[in-house]
């Protein structure tokens, strides 16, 4: 009795133990799958043999470690966000760039590397001024280098308005940008021009023109200097004044405009300070050459005024003399002889007196010549009329005009002409200066 008694103890012990044992082989089997299954949901498990009652501890970690948990994938950095500022150039913006302290927290990734994309353009070197990692924000400041020149003058050149629909993003200066909102069908603006300074430069440019054609229609300032002798009219427009204040103008408006696009302030190219003198030249040399005629016309009248009132008090004495001469009732030889050389002086003197009087005609020009006939028969005539060198100049004026400002407004850069090219604006110059030697005032 008590023999079999300690057989069944013993019969329920070794179940004991073999169930346990089954327990624990099911429970490392399935784990695994387990986590496998919830990483992974579209794989199926591989097929795995049943564990056998007797397995021991040493056959499950041996399958524990045949089946590895795998590392999650971290996910991928996406701008989301603009925080504060707006896109400008030299302005500050601050953005927020999702999941970016997962992406920092692998140590391939330089977070002080991240540059500002625009229309799939990177802006080099303009690495962010703060990281708040804790924050997934970022904060740039928009600056034009040496660098980034070029590609800030395609973002902001041929302006049409004053902000531009950009796509926007940042990443490494040398790999793919991160995702973003910003793509292209959902632009940010890209302010072109500031509204404030925008409106300000535009009220400046528009009083001084306005200032300026009112001056041009009222007074001597791009006319022939002088006073008008018909009254209530000005003098004609002078070409050498008008073309100099033509490049004024350009170069001022230029100057203006991409200094609001880029802050820029060193833009005025060697060859502008050349096209400006060739200008300013022009005008002066004209100055000097009437000035110069001017002065000679002005002595040659005065020397001929002075010579006819001497000529006109010379006949009135002589002409006295023969005279008394004429009402002798008995002249003698030597009257008579006497009167016949002062009645030839007389004539001589009538004579040079009415040649004195042609030249004074001559030398002074009629009052209408001295009124203007209309801006561009003014610039392209003389006193013989329509003249090709006053035409030519005029022309090559209008024509390097267009490419200055058709420059300016694609790249926003003053143009760099070339000395062949400035060498034919100093011909037309040249050939218009010396016309204007024989060319009657």
């Amino acid at each position: 009795m008590r023999l079999r008694i300690m057989v069944s103890l013993s019969l329920a012990v070794l179940k004991g133990f073999l169930a346990l044992a089954t327990i624990t082989a099911l429970a490392v089997w399935v784990k695994p799958v387990r986590a496998q299954n919830n990483s992974q949901p579209a794989a199926s498990p591989a097929p795995a043999a049943n564990p056998s009652p007797g397995a021991s501890p040493q056959n499950s970690s041996t399958t524990q470690a045949n089946n590895p948990q795998p590392v999650p994938t971290p996910a991928s950095p996406r701008v989301s966000a603009v925080i504060e500022g707006h896109l400008e150039l030299d302005n500050l913006i601050q953005i927020e760039v999702e999941h970016l302290q997962e992406w920092m927290s692998n140590t391939a990734n330089d977070p002080k590397k991240i540059v500002p994309y625009i229309n799939g353009r990177a802006i080099r070197g303009n690495y962010p001024e703060e990281i708040h990692s804790s924050r997934n924000h970022l904060q740039f400041h928009l600056e034009l280098t040496p660098d980034t020149k070029d590609v800030w003058n395609d973002l902001l050149g041929e302006p049409q308005g004053l902000l531009r629909p950009v796509a926007f993003t940042v990443g490494l200066e040398d790999k793919p940008p991160f995702d973003t909102v910003f793509d292209q069908g959902h632009k940010i603006p890209l302010t072109v021009i500031s509204p404030k300074y925008g409106v300000i430069a535009l009220l400046l440019v528009l009083f001084t023109l306005i200032l300026f054609f009112w001056l041009a229609r009222t007074t001597n300032i791009i006319r022939e200097t002088g006073t008008c002798q018909v009254a209530g009219k000005l003098r004609p427009y002078n070409l050498g004044r008008t073309q100099m204040a033509f490049w004024f103008f350009l170069i001022y408006v230029s100057y203006l405009v991409i200094w609001l696009i880029t802050n820029a302030l060193d833009t005025i190219t060697p060859s502008l300070l050349g096209l400006m003198g060739i200008s300013a030249g022009t005008a002066l040399g004209e100055a000097m050459i009437d000035s110069g005629k001017d002065n000679a016309q002005t002595a040659q009248l005065q020397e001929l005024t002075a010579e006819k009132q001497t000529l006109e008090q010379g006949i009135i004495a002589l002409q006295s003399q023969v005279d008394n001469l004429n009402a002798i009732t008995a002249p003698a030889a030597g009257d008579l002889s006497n009167r016949d050389d002062l009645s030839k002086q007389v004539q001589d003197k009538r004579t040079r007196l009415a040649q004195v009087n042609d030249q004074i005609q001559t030398l002074t020009r009629p009052a209408s010549a001295n009124v203007s006939s209309g801006f561009l028969r003014d610039i392209l005539s003389d006193s013989g009329g329509y003249s090709f060198h006053r035409f030519q100049i005029f022309a090559w004026t209008i024509v390097l005009g267009i490419i200055f400002v058709s420059a300016v407004y694609n790249s926003l850069n003053m143009p760099e002409f070339s000395p062949t090219l400035l060498g034919l604006m100093g011909l037309s110059s040249g050939t218009y200066i010396g016309f204007k030697f024989p060319e009657k005032r």
